[in-house]
């Protein structure tokens, strides 16, 4: 079911099996903005969110009711980036008598990942600590100098499934034609902001909203807003 109402252009809410609210084809299924004023957000959902593809974003984090002033603040915190499509494990391991230890992965880790790197920190005292054994049926063994060393470790690896084989990620890359001599964020490059990429569009969807108002609106006619 699709509808809009108290400042919302279209809500959707799915009831009974599972199955979508709001179902869209075309080049841009959902199309939402804050307006020109730059008021509100542009979309909000409330509840789990599946993407099957890939999701861009200029900025993002997680925000929470703040675990020491719940009623008033919020905390937030960045996403780490990177430009490989990397996944990170890590724990704490503590060598043995003869200051060896061997850290078991989980059993999908070398189907999922590639290109391994490896951080070790030894906790509680001086020590050295090295990568004895690199990984190998998903496993990995490490020796420190000493026995019974705790060491704190971190290991990555490179996504390598059938999804991202057969959808690369592209790290630099090229605006289509329409979109050049444009900007996603004029206003970060002191430009106005009729250089931004979705100027025009939302133009004409102000422009088409304002008509269909108008042929709503009761005698007398009434006054749009953004």
């Amino acid at each position: 079911m699709a509808w809009g109402a108290g400042g919302i252009g279209v809500a959707g809410v799915a009831h009974g099996p599972p199955g979508p609210g709001v179902l869209f084809t075309s080049a841009v299924g959902v199309y939402g903005s804050k307006g020109i004023r730059r008021r509100g957000v542009a979309g909000f959902f409330n509840g789990n969110c599946l993407v099957l593809g890939e999701f861009a974003k200029a900025s993002g984090g997680f925000r929470i009711d703040h675990p020491l002033d719940p009623e008033n603040r919020y905390l937030q915190h960045s996403f780490v980036e990177s430009p490989d499509q990397l996944n990170v494990y890590s724990g704490t391991v503590t060598t043995d008598r003869e200051g060896t230890a061997v850290v078991e992965l989980p059993e999908y880790f070398e189907a999922l990942n590639t290109g391994f790197r490896y951080q070790l920190t030894v906790i509680g005292g001086f020590a050295q600590a090295v990568v004895s054994e690199e990984v190998r049926d998903n496993r990995f063994a490490i020796a420190t100098d000493r026995p019974e060393v705790k060491v704190s470790w971190q290991v990555g690896g490179v996504r390598q499934d059938t999804y991202v084989r057969t959808h690369p990620f592209v790290v630099e890359k090229e605006k289509p034609e329409y979109e050049r001599g444009k900007y996603l964020h004029p206003e970060a490059w002191g430009m106005p902001e009729e250089a931004g990429s979705e100027y025009e569009r939302e133009a004409a969807l102000r422009e088409a909203a304002d008509r269909a108002a108008r042929r709503s609106a009761p005698s007398g006619g009434a006054e749009s807003s953004d």
